[in-house]
């Protein structure tokens, strides 16, 4: 099992004016790979974005941060941004296959700005703020998520497959 942290970004939820439903989803969905340890609800500010998502991973309190909201057009809409400051290594095939998976369900998936990437043993990924949509990522990514944790966190193997001639 991992340790998962959630962080929602949203004005809106930090002042009490709309309930934070997708961190809800997360919650709901994540049980078959790990466990929420930790949960912060912050306005849309990148410095107060950056700074959880960097403590929890510099602190090993998270494998996975999940984070909701944020990823769109909006002037305020700063978490992929916020991410970038602080990840190591970028992951752009979870972002770029998410999209691709709703765009075949919606146009406006290329509307997305969502990003991946990795800072010491924790893997962090944008999700969007709306229930429905981070439903749908989340039952596309998680289940290929537990073997990248796993090569993540020295847990697992490597990714390869073995050649045809190799194969046991």
């Amino acid at each position: 099992m991992f340790k998962v942290a959630i962080l929602t970004a949203s004005d809106a939820g930090s002042r009490g004016e709309r309930e934070d439903r997708s961190s809800l989803v997360i919650r709901e969905l994540i049980p078959p790979i790990g466990e929420v340890v930790d949960y912060a609800l912050v306005p849309d500010e990148r410095e107060a974005i950056s700074e959880v998502l960097a403590r929890w991973a510099d602190q090993g309190i998270a494998d996975l941060i999940m984070t909701t909201g944020g990823t769109g057009f909006s002037p305020r809409d700063i978490t992929p941004e916020a991410t970038l400051d602080i990840v190591e290594r970028a992951v752009p095939g979870i972002p770029e296959a998410l999209r691709a998976m709703s765009y075949k369900k919606t146009p406006r998936a290329m509307l997305s700005r969502g990003t991946a990437g990795i800072r010491k043993q924790t893997l962090i990924i944008n999700m969007p703020g709306s229930p429905i949509a981070c439903r749908e990522y989340m039952e596309f990514l998680l289940p290929v998520l537990e073997h990248g944790l796993e090569i993540l966190t020295g847990r697992g193997g490597n990714c390869a497959r073995p050649d045809k001639g190799q194969e046991k």
